[in-house]
């Protein structure tokens, strides 16, 4: 677009330098002939000069529009680029401030993984770059909390539908908010977004977990891979103080001994 709006300008300015001189050129032509000659033939010429002068100027006005064309262009795309940086910049501060958080809002709960952890790793293993099987919309809210909650994880583990499941799990969330189910949820929305490269959204739902449901079993393991995340994003001072938080938090957990482990490679 900028490259179009250069090649405008200068075409602009030529038909500028070019119209000096052959207007000077014409009215020399026109003063030559307006001596000599007849009158009609004197007409002729300066309807001639007059013509050309009009499509000179038509041609100008054109470029005129096409340039302004250009930059309302110009603008409403930078306009849009702003917004959506914006975006990404208060995303950003909302992941940091959770994870920064979760030192003050978690307690020393101990946990072990339970039956839906061991689900969740199945679910790490799976292939990431795989598109759901179908394009069937997730399953409608029946108002029962643990069926709602089945049918979401149904959908990841028998039918591999991943973003409907996304979508089924964000909706019983907000639904159910005092379930015993919802650090399974906010869990299963982690390993979800990290599956699919999403790893600022994954951080949140896992931050969220270790937060809000501290002595979940599944706090240890979510606050494990918010390290991971950090870790993989080159984050490497955050990565150290999740780690140290997980083996200081949860020391007798599994993840605190993977904790343990990343540490020692940092």
């Amino acid at each position: 677009m900028m490259s179009n709006f250069r090649l405008h300008l200068l075409s602009l300015s030529l038909l500028v330098g070019l119209a000096a001189p052959l207007g000077a050129a014409n009215a020399q032509a026109s003063i030559s002939s307006v001596g000599s000659g007849s009158v009609e033939d004197r007409v002729t010429t300066l309807e001639r000069i007059s013509n050309a002068q009009a499509q000179l100027l038509q041609q100008l006005q054109q470029q005129m529009s096409d340039n302004q064309s250009d930059i309302d262009s110009l603008r409403g795309q930078i306009q849009q680029n702003s917004y959506q940086l914006n975006q990404v910049i208060e995303r950003q501060k909302q992941i940091y401030q959770q994870i920064d958080s979760l030192s003050a809002g978690s307690n020393g709960a101990q946990a072990s993984g339970g039956a839906d952890a061991a689900a969740a790793g199945a679910a790490a293993s799976a292939d990431s770059g795989s598109s759901d099987s179908t394009s069937a919309a997730a399953p409608a809210q029946t108002g029962d909390a643990n069926t709602d909650y089945n049918a979401a994880v149904a959908l990841i583990l028998e039918k591999k539908q991943y973003d409907q499941a996304i979508t089924a799990l964000q909706a019983w969330v907000k639904k159910y908010p005092d379930s015993t189910y919802q650090p399974n949820a906010n869990y299963w929305l982690g390993q979800l977004y990290y599956n699919k490269g999403k790893k600022d959204d994954s951080a949140y739902y896992f931050a969220t977990v270790v937060k809000n449901y501290a002595k979940s079993p599944k706090a240890p393991e979510a606050l494990f891979k918010v390290g991971v995340i950090m870790q993989e994003k080159n984050d490497t001072a955050k990565a150290k103080a999740v780690f140290q938080q997980v083996i200081k938090q949860f020391p007798n957990s599994d993840s605190a001994k993977q904790a343990q482990k990343r540490l020692a490679g940092l």
